[in-house]
């Protein structure tokens, strides 16, 4: 007799009920690379803020409210993937980059979820070029319960020749407790 006959079907209801809940939120924002003076090589010492991704409130997000949960349901996220894409020029590239970090960020706490180096060596090429972040896996529910939380960037490279937009992707991987 095999085992799952002997588990009346009440208790697999039970079981399944019991067990976490996922889904992905996505977050999705621009930033502009200013450009540096023409002939000269200028250092990009500070990378300019995703605007849309400072001051999350996350009980404001869509992805949270269509699933029923507020920010203190929630018992871990994770950020999955992150990108950016070159919007404009078509003729740029990222070779004006050569480290890039995103953390998250809330209060004074925080932690990276994000990195890429040698970035101008990786050849990724115009027209509308794509950077795919190595992930690091760190847990994001304390800044996610958080009332207010930010991704901050930070980078380091050479101020591009002509003015950049930057578009960012970032997908949260979030658990909810039914129980």
């Amino acid at each position: 007799m095999r085992l799952a006959s002997l588990i009346p079907p009440w208790a697999c209801l039970a079981l399944v009920a019991c067990a976490p809940a996922s889904f992905p939120t996505e977050l999705k924002g621009e930033s502009t690379v200013p450009s540096g003076p023409p002939g000269t090589t200028t250092g990009l010492n500070a990378f300019p803020p995703i605007a849309s991704f400072s001051g999350l409130d996350f009980n404001q997000n869509q992805d949270f409210k269509n699933q029923g949960i507020t920010k203190d349901e929630v018992s871990s996220v994770r950020a999955k993937s992150l990108e950016l894409r070159l919007l404009s020029p078509g003729t740029a590239d990222f070779t004006f980059l050569d480290t890039l970090e995103f953390f998250a960020k809330a209060g004074d706490q925080e932690e990276r979820i994000a990195r890429k180096q040698d970035i101008s060596r990786l050849s990724l090429s115009a027209p509308n070029p794509v950077l795919r972040m190595d992930m690091v896996d760190a847990e994001l529910q304390p800044f996610v319960a958080a009332p207010s939380m930010s991704f901050i960037v930070r980078g380091k490279g050479r101020m591009p020749e002509q003015e950049v937009r930057l578009q960012a992707v970032l997908v949260l991987d979030v658990q909810v407790d039914l129980f």
